[in-house]
């Protein structure tokens, strides 16, 4: 069992984790047709079956009991602040397959020929709100009371001492439902992880269906007319945030350090990093002539790189990989596709290059408070 959450911890790096998560990702949510094809091939379309559900649900809950047993992972799974965590875990299960299922026995009904679960047959369908919905409503919020009584009840979260500016908790960490932006804050400046960023993620998930106007697949539950669209908003939802509130979580100890799931969280371990700006790796590590006075000639890379990004990249895409993309939205709407995806991407590409080469910022420039 040793060697098990040895190699549980080993997985658990953040390098390694994300690695794998990115990976898997287009086989498990095929944004193409050749990843479809592969979908299928594999056999992955099984895990939106009912006993694919049974399958991931058992596997998670065993894994957390197996965890409890061990003191690390129980104190951390078991604090009350991280108990929704747990809950996340397996509500993100649940209605990932809820949707995704639906999504593929319409898929199979269309090419049937006949018509999907959520086709409305007037007035046979009719469903009236009084008793119906409001009786159903009404059970709901009975039960979901006594839930959160008994939850409550169970597991206490009484008020704190009054704040002590001489005292800081290790580690400091926002309430869960922050924990992604947190984590964010740790590879970008604040004015861009804790207000552009989420801002880009957010108008960049509600603008898909604008941006994508395909009547197909429009009104239901369906994936294989909507792949791309689909699995770039389940990317930005599962991966852009939910895996960073579980790293934030369960991953992040002392000093803000990783730790693994079963790992002794040493407030003692400090891990000897530097962390140097792009400006600093090429200037003084590379040229070794240190740093120019002139503020735009320092930052020439890492602004040369971002207009690379901004101004060629999506031009570049659009005669080669995104050309189809192109002609489908247009000059206007591919526009925003496109500057959308890179900031979306920019995050995990920043995760990389902190983790692998410590690097802090593409752009510096604190005489104007500037990072980047």
């Amino acid at each position: 069992m040793e060697a098990f959450k040895s190699l549980i911890n080993y997985i658990s790096n953040p390098t390694i984790l994300v690695t794998a998560v990115i990976v898997l990702f287009p086989f498990v949510f095929p944004p193409t047709n050749w990843f479809y094809k592969v979908n299928k091939r594999l056999h992955l379309d099984k895990l939106w079956t009912g006993k694919g559900l049974l399958l991931m649900t058992v596997v998670t809950i065993a894994f957390f009991i197996f965890g409890l047993g061990d003191y690390n992972f129980r104190s951390i799974v078991l604090k009350p602040d991280n108990v929704p965590i747990s809950g996340l875990i397996l509500l993100l299960i649940f209605f990932t397959w809820l949707s995704m299922s639906q999504a593929y026995k319409n898929d199979e009904l269309i090419d049937q020929g006949k018509s999907v679960d959520e086709h409305y047959d007037a007035p046979n369908d009719k469903v009236l709100v009084w008793p119906d919905l409001v009786y159903v409503e009404l059970i709901s919020l009975i039960l979901f009371s006594a839930f959160m009584l008994i939850w409550s009840i169970g597991l206490p979260a009484p008020l704190e001492q009054p704040a002590n500016p001489a005292e800081s908790p290790n580690p400091a960490k926002a309430p869960w439902y922050f924990l992604g932006l947190q984590e964010m804050l740790v590879y970008f400046d604040p004015w861009y992880a804790g207000v552009v960023l989420p801002t880009f993620i957010i108008i960049g998930l509600m603008a898909i269906p604008y941006l994508d106007r395909d009547p197909n697949g429009s009104g239901y539950y369906s994936f294989k007319n909507r792949k791309l669209s689909l699995s770039i908003y389940l990317f930005g939802w599962l991966i852009l945030w939910n895996v960073l509130i579980v790293i934030g979580t369960f991953l992040r100890g002392p000093n803000w350090g990783f730790f693994g799931p079963f790992e002794y969280w040493d407030s003692h371990r400090l891990e000897a990093l530097t962390n140097v700006n792009l400006s600093e790796i090429i200037f003084v590590k590379w040229l070794e002539i240190g740093l120019p006075q002139s503020i735009l000639l320092r930052e020439a890379p890492g602004l040369l790189i971002m207009f690379i990004l901004i101004a060629v990249l999506p031009v570049l895409l659009a005669k080669t990989f995104l050309k189809k993309s192109y002609e489908d939205l247009g000059p206007s709407r591919y526009s925003i596709f496109v500057v959308l995806m890179i900031f979306g991407a920019l995050l995990p590409v920043k995760m990389y290059l902190r983790w692998l080469f410590n690097l802090k910022y593409l752009i510096s420039i604190p005489e104007y408070f500037f990072n980047f």
